[in-house]
């Protein structure tokens, strides 16, 4: 359809979306942007956020967190570290995974352990917070 913008949503596992559509809110680090057909092209990094796809009704609402977003002829698309349908993310797993990273910060023996003992933690920090501004 000639009214419609394409868009694909890929993340590292698989390609989680290829459709046409009438807008797409993306989460830049710069701010939300809006996306219909015809944009100019840009190229923006994502930040945890929720993902908009609107068709035809009600919004899909995606939670994304790391990547980027691009805006070219062809229409958008969006690489993200990891992408879930918001209505599929499980908050109590979420947060007893945070206990257990707290944890592991409290429990790390060296150096490389701290350090990944915090990334898995400012990781569900992040994605908690995106929730708790959805809810």
């Amino acid at each position: 359809m000639a009214d419609k913008l394409h868009f694909e949503l890929v993340s590292p596992e698989r390609l989680l979306m290829s459709t046409d559509v009438d807008m797409v809110v993306v989460p830049g680090v710069e701010g939300d942007f809006g996306v219909l057909i015809n944009h100019a092209p840009v190229v923006s990094t994502l930040r945890t956020g929720i993902l908009e796809v609107h068709n035809d009704g009600a919004p899909e609402l995606l939670l994304v967190r790391g990547g980027f977003a691009e805006v070219n002829p062809e229409g958008l698309t969006v690489l993200a570290e990891e992408a879930m349908l918001l209505s599929d993310v499980d908050r109590a797993a979420l947060e007893a995974d945070l206990k257990n990273a707290n944890e592991d910060v409290a429990d790390a023996k060296d150096e490389a352990q701290l350090r990944e003992a915090n990334k898995t933690r400012d990781r569900l920090v992040e994605i908690l917070g995106v929730l708790d501004l959805a809810a």
